[in-house]
């Protein structure tokens, strides 16, 4: 093969990369209009708050929260002063930084996302896990690994990001684990 030659995707490349641009693309559709229909917000907006939550104080530097959420800076400075709007999200300045400003969830905010989580999470689970085997969902979880491993997201972003699936792991697998039975002790 000639160096200058594109590797056109086989059939069944193509065919695996149309289901997953489809996929995804009426899954966010519909994550979307259920959290607008449910909760009276987007999509984006349930994942700054939901990325917030799972941060230490609730708190992120803006310029970290644009990383892991793949925001411009300006699309997220709109969505933070909307979700300020609602009283859900305050800024307010970084000690360590002047350049800096921190997004922080507020208690309204985490009310806000506490009480559309069930439906969301719901929706997530009709849509998308109780069509698949638990086989399924290991083998999804390895492929996205795989290639969220090889994607170019900003170094600070893409820490932070690992770092709350990482704790979004290790809360998942205590909640699986039996509360020990404070009558044995």
């Amino acid at each position: 093969m000639d160096g200058d030659e594109e590797r056109w995707l086989t059939p069944d490349e193509l065919q695996t990369w149309l289901s997953y641009v489809a996929t995804t693309t009426l899954l966010e559709a519909a994550l979307d209009r259920q959290l607008q229909r449910e909760a009276s917000m987007s999509h984006a907006y349930y994942q700054i708050l939901a990325m917030l939550s799972d941060s230490p104080r609730r708190t992120l530097r803006m310029s970290d929260l644009a990383a892991v959420t793949q925001s411009s800076q300006s699309r997220l400075s709109h969505a933070v002063a909307r979700l300020e709007g609602n009283g859900w999200i305050r800024r307010v300045p970084c000690l360590d930084d002047r350049r800096s400003t921190l997004a922080q969830l507020t208690d309204d905010g985490f009310a806000a996302l506490a009480e559309a989580a069930p439906g969301h999470v719901r929706t997530v689970r009709e849509l998308m896990f109780d069509r698949l085997t638990p086989e399924q969902v290991s083998q999804l979880r390895e492929i996205c690994t795989v290639v969220l491993g090889g994607l170019t997201v900003e170094h600070r972003g893409k820490a932070l990001l690992e770092s709350i699936i990482e704790r979004s792991g290790e809360a998942a697998r205590k909640a699986e684990q039996p509360c020990p039975d404070s009558r044995s002790s």
